[in-house]
């Protein structure tokens, strides 16, 4: 059992088994489809909301030990203070909140060029399951793969319900979409029944995300493009019209946390750029990978980038960011509030509006996505049972996963709330950044005279840099959150332990 705990999987047979007729996908993606399903999945709602609230800074009471983030635990512990105590507080970062956007593009393309490397090296739908198979044996493997299962389903479930949240506040939608509350309300959150029936929206979201992914590749890449153009679109006009209304003087002081600032915004802030690592999974599906693969990652990155940005520098142009810790732009979205506060025109709000919800839905949908193929990559590998790699004749997509993923997801959005306990989705993107950077110091040392098409220069410094940074971030998240993230781990064991183990294709040979 030990031995096949660290039976690796070679790169080569990786690539051979993906070749094979009854796993062969259907192989249509290009570049600029690989950069809107980055976009897609980096940009939400939360663009219009978290620049104003970085910028002040966290201030909280800290509940227990178990709320506590793990680097203010290990300062308590340093200086022989209660642990658990006090007030969480961060220094506010203002207007710098941008140069925040900023620091963390730049640690985000080093990573983003981690996984380009190893997506080039191996372009294989696994994406960070397929990096461990080869790097650490098939145990590791299995433990990435769930744990990409926790980012990318748990993320639609969390995703469906704040879209349902939306459409329920909404001006046009709450009107149009007549039910009530107890059909807007899942049965359990917070470890309590909530009075709610069943989530009708949430469980009708996802189902319609399946729909479009069971028509094919061709339709979910039109259909992530069009949603990422609309959003993109609604981003340009609040930074154009916002543009208007800015008042030079908000802008100081620019820095009135300094650099100390700076970074705390930027610890807040780094899951913004979560999602870039979605490419990764559709490396196995694009025409040209070695290409398409690298420019999605990379021009994702800047793209969004340049955009949060932007609407951080108009958002506390408009407004002081001493605005933002309390008072009426805390009871709804900052830039609508500060579009309505200045006398917008009523059409760019619902414009602005409108692509919030678009910018949920495409999450919604790139989520979708990205879960199917981890599940195909796993059952391929025989880890998860077979009818999880059966491909449509015709479209080469693995469509029996698609609609029994798409229906869990669908009853359990509908049924459960997932609240704060949703945190744990940036635990399993944290875990999957820390492997990637380790695979390239790895395949380096151990591979380096295999070709690859893209090199992350200066290794293995650069990737430790990103490991690092990786590592700081992990270290922020509360103590409560790595003790739920532990319990996936443990449930995904037993789940290896009475079925992955046995039916491993890997070990049949």
């Amino acid at each position: 059992m030990a031995g096949q705990f660290r039976a690796r999987k070679s790169i080569d047979r990786l690539i051979a088994d993906s070749e094979l007729p009854q796993f062969r996908l259907n192989k249509s993606l290009g570049p600029w489809s690989m950069i809107a399903l980055g976009i897609g999945a980096i940009i939400g709602a939360g663009i219009y909301t978290l620049p104003g609230v970085a910028a002040v800074g966290k201030h909280y009471q800290v509940s227990s030990v178990l709320h506590q983030p793990i680097l203010d635990l290990l300062w308590q512990l340093l200086h022989g203070l209660p642990l658990g105590s006090g007030v969480h507080a961060s220094a506010p970062a203002g207007p710098a909140i941008a140069l925040s956007f900023l620091l963390l593009a730049v640690i985000c393309i080093v990573t983003g060029l981690c996984f380009a490397e190893l997506a080039t090296l191996m372009p294989l739908a696994g994406s960070v399951y397929t990096y461990s198979y080869a790097a650490f044996g098939e145990l590791a493997a299995w433990m990435t793969g769930w744990t990409l299962t926790l980012e990318y389903g748990l993320s639609s479930i969390v995703l469906a319900g704040a879209l349902s949240s939306e459409l329920k506040t909404g001006p046009v939608t709450s009107h149009v979409l007549a039910l009530p509350s107890q059909w807007w309300m899942p049965a359990w959150a917070e470890g309590a029944w909530t009075g709610g029936y069943f989530n009708v929206p949430a469980f009708v979201i996802i189902l319609a995300t399946t729909l479009l992914l069971a028509w094919g590749l061709r339709i979910f890449s039109k259909a992530t493009m069009l949603m990422v153009l609309l959003k993109c679109a609604a981003i340009l006009v609040f930074v154009v019209v916002g543009s208007t209304l800015v008042h030079p003087a908000n802008w100081h002081p620019f820095a009135p946390g300094g650099m100390k600032g700076v970074l705390a915004g930027g610890t807040m802030l780094f899951y913004t750029f979560i999602g870039f690592d979605y490419v990764s999974v559709a490396a196995e599906e694009a025409r040209n990978p070695e290409r398409s693969v690298p420019f999605g990652i990379v021009g994702s990155i800047v793209i969004s980038a340049l955009l949060y940005i932007a609407v951080a520098l108009v958002l506390l142009g408009m407004m002081p960011y001493t605005e933002f810790g309390s008072g009426a732009a805390d009871s709804t979205v900052p830039a609508l509030y500060a579009l309505g506060r200045f006398g917008a025109n009523p059409i760019y709000l619902r414009m602005v509006g409108s692509g919030m919800v678009i910018g949920l839905l495409s999450l919604v949908f790139v989520s979708q996505y990205s879960q199917t193929r981890i599940w195909y990559a796993m059952s391929r590998d025989g880890l998860l049972p077979e009818v999880f790699s059966s491909l449509h004749p015709k479209k080469k997509i693995p469509h029996w996963c698609i609609w029994i993923g798409g229906a869990a997801m669908a009853l359990l959005a509908g049924l459960i709330g997932i609240g704060e306990a949703g945190d744990v989705v940036i635990n399993g993107a944290l875990v999957a950044f820390a492997v990637v950077p380790i695979c390239v110091i790895y395949f380096r040392k151990t591979q380096p005279e295999r070709p690859r098409r893209i090199k992350v220069p200066w290794a293995p410094w650069l990737p430790l840099v990103s490991l690092a940074a990786t590592l700081v971030m992990m270290a922020s998240l509360p103590l409560i959150s790595w003790i739920r993230f532990a319990g996936w781990l443990a449930i995904g064991l037993v789940i290896y332990l009475g079925y992955g183990r046995r039916h491993s294709t890997l070990a049949a040979r």
